[in-house]
């Protein structure tokens, strides 16, 4: 399999879902070449508050700062096929719909819209402004795919992981990965 993905992690409060969905993929390693990672200051810092551990990096994920310029997804010839911010600040929306590139994350952005392949907003604020709500409508129209970090409770999880869960499997299934989890009318 040739799928190269990239994960945005930003400073909104949710670093529960990154951490699930790096999990998942390492355990899905055989759907996938490359996984990409850039996590910003500010999510860093959220994510060691909300998880009480630093922000740590997994020896198969390849890692880029938020400046760096040179890394393969800045560029359409990377073939980089799926980007997800997870979580998506309304800040780095409001940049990705606008057209702003001012870093790595939002340059990656700019550039997965532009070859036409799939990005994915997990975006966590509540409530929204009516400024989100049209950012968020700026970038469906663009192509981008918006995937609240809504989770649904069908299914009765039992944890907080398994909440999250609820989300991160929505956004592998959007992404078009194979993986195992609860079906709505399966038993």
């Amino acid at each position: 399999m040739e799928r190269k993905i990239f994960i945005a992690i930003t400073g909104a409060s949710g670093s529960i879902y990154p951490q699930r969905l790096i999990s998942k993929l390492l355990k899905n390693r055989q759907q996938w070449a490359s996984l990409a990672v850039v996590a910003t200051d500010n999510a860093k810092e959220v994510w060691r508050v909300e998880t009480g551990n630093p922000f740590s990096k997994e020896k198969e994920i390849l890692y880029f700062e938020k400046n760096d310029f040179s890394a393969p997804f800045a560029s359409g010839s990377g073939k980089y096929d799926t980007m997800i911010i997870a979580p998506c600040s309304m800040g780095t929306l409001g940049r990705v719909a606008n057209g702003i590139s001012n870093d790595l994350i939002t340059r990656a952005a700019d550039v997965i819209l532009k070859e036409r392949r799939r990005l994915i907003c997990v975006v966590r604020e509540t409530p929204y402004n009516l400024i989100h709500i049209q950012n968020m409508e700026k970038l469906t129209l663009a192509g981008g795919i918006i995937c609240p970090a809504t989770p649904s409770f069908y299914s009765v999880p039992k944890t907080i992981e398994e909440v999250a869960d609820t989300v991160v499997d929505r956004v592998l299934d959007i992404a078009g990965f194979n993986i195992k989890t609860y079906r709505w009318g399966e038993d």
